[in-house]
Order: C-alpha cells, then structure tokens, then sequence
C-alpha cells in the first residue's frame, strides 16, 4: 500500500512532527576513496556526462557539476573561466576502483575535458561541510559588505535541466541590479534526472536590510520557479517548498494537490503546524 512514511518525511512540519528515527549505518571504507576532477566548457556537457553515468548504473558518492561562476568561486586556483565536473567512488575498494574507471572511460569521450589533479579534488572535499566558525565568518562578513548570498535550488529531467539552466541564468542577469555573482550547481543526480542549485551574491548597499527578500531573493526565485514549472521540472528538491515557494504549489502539483489538501484535513484539521509552509495562506 501507499508509503506513510513518505508523507511525514516530506511535510516540514506543515501536518505532524517527528518525534523518533531509525537510521541505517553503512560500512566506511576510508582508504578506497577515488576523486576525479575535470574542467570543462560548458554545462550542457556536463549534464550529458552526468546523466550517461547514472543511465549506465553507477553510483558515485558525490556527483557534481558547477558552472563558470559557480566553479570560480571554489576552484579559482585551477579552473580559469572553465565549468568543473567532480566524482567521488567510494565503497569496497574493487568496487570503488571499477567505477572510477568506468567514469573515467565515460569522460574520455568528450575531448573538452581535461583531468585535475586528484589531490585538488581531495582537499575541496576536506573542506565541504561547514562547521559554527563558517556561520560566524560569513555573518560578520555580510555585515561588513552588505553583500548577501542565497540559493534557489530546483530539479529536473534530464530532456529539459539544460535549457532550464540557460533561461534562468538569462532572465535573472537581465531582469535582477546589483549582483555580484550568478552561478549554477548541480549536486544530486538519478537516473532519470538531476537537482540544480542557482547561487547568487548581490549588494544591498542602499536600501534598508528589511527589504531585501522583496527586492533581491524572492523576484530572482520567482523567475527560477515560474521557468522551471514552465518546462515541467520541479521547483523545489531536498530543501524542499518552505513558505516562499507556496504561491506555485497548486502549479506544481497540479491535479493531484486536492490530496494533499486531504492531508491537511486529516493530520491538522486545527490547522495549527507551520501555517503558511507548503499550504498557502489563502
């Protein structure tokens, strides 16, 4: 019958929360780690890559993709205006070399790519998670430069990320003042598609603070959301729909949005959990 247990990990505390979970442990296999790096031209052959690896049946633990902007705000010391494609293989270790090599072989058909220094990608990988002190470095830094960065994050299928990717980067550099910095991520991939994560910087030197989500963060989601739903992808991805993306979750759910109104009824009839989160606020 229908997974229960889908409904209450997806609801963000808009129906119930969770007050118990059971975990799996895998077994580590530190010494069997492969990183694989490569620079590339562009995105669109990177999410050919991508898909090509995940189609085959590979299973790399990290899976990632940034373009030119993105790429230099992280690997600027060995990608000059090139987009970065990173695997890592982990696992038993024939198992973890097999795929390795299997990437590898994927990657060799595109000319455009050319191998990093493994290393590179190992010390990017130390560094990833970000532990109290980043939180308190960045605060202190908005601060300073009244320059802020945020994300919209959304997926896709493979057929229609590309084109979802271009549009956006478009429409948001001509129709959005004062950024710094846009970029694009892609940090999950399936077999049937792949996230995508739109990383943007600007300046809100002349304004007051307050008024920043309207003038800056939400017009820039909102072209993101509306061109992505246009395209049949999904506006949201594991950082799930929140209170900003409610005004398209009828459009994204389409026909089937009168079950979730269902569950509402069912798990909040008070409508008391996170007013506003997933359910709009009619």
């Amino acid at each position: 019958g229908p997974d229960i247990r889908h409904v209450i990990i997806g609801n963000e505390g808009a129906l119930c929360y969770i007050t118990e979970v059971t975990v799996k442990i895998f077994k580590h296999f530190p010494d069997s780690l492969q990183f694989i790096g490569y620079t590339l031209d562009n995105m669109k052959t990177g999410f050919e890559i991508l898909r090509e690896v995940m189609a085959e049946g590979y299973r790399p633990s990290v899976a990632r993709l940034y373009d030119v902007e993105d790429g230099a705000y992280h690997f600027s010391h060995f990608a000059q205006d090139k987009c970065v494609l990173i695997f890592v293989t982990e696992g038993p270790p024939r198992i973890a070399q097999a795929t390795a090599d299997a990437i590898n072989e994927i990657i060799a058909k595109h000319s455009e790519c050319v191998a990093v220094e493994s290393d590179l990608i190992k010390t990017w990988f130390a560094h990833l998670n970000w532990d109290p002190s980043n939180l308190i470095e960045e605060r202190r830094e908005i601060v300073e430069t009244q320059n802020i960065c945020n994300t919209t994050e959304i997926s896709a299928n493979w057929s229609v990320i590309n084109e979802i990717y271009e549009v956006c980067m478009e429409r948001v550099r001509n129709e959005i003042p004062d950024l710094t910095l846009l970029g694009g991520h892609s940090s999950h991939s399936y077999l049937n598609g792949t996230n995508l994560y739109f990383v943007y910087f600007y300046d809100v030197k002349n304004q007051q603070p307050e008024n920043e989500l309207d003038d800056y963060h939400l017009p820039i989601k909102k072209i993101i959301v509306e061109e992505t739903i246009k395209r049949g992808g999904s506006m949201c991805h594991h950082h799930g729909v929140g209170k900003h993306r409610t005004p398209w979750v009828k459009q994204e759910y389409g026909s089937s949005y009168y079950i979730l109104e269902q569950l509402k009824k069912a798990y909040d009839p008070n409508g008391i959990m996170n007013a506003g989160t997933i359910y709009p606020l009619d």
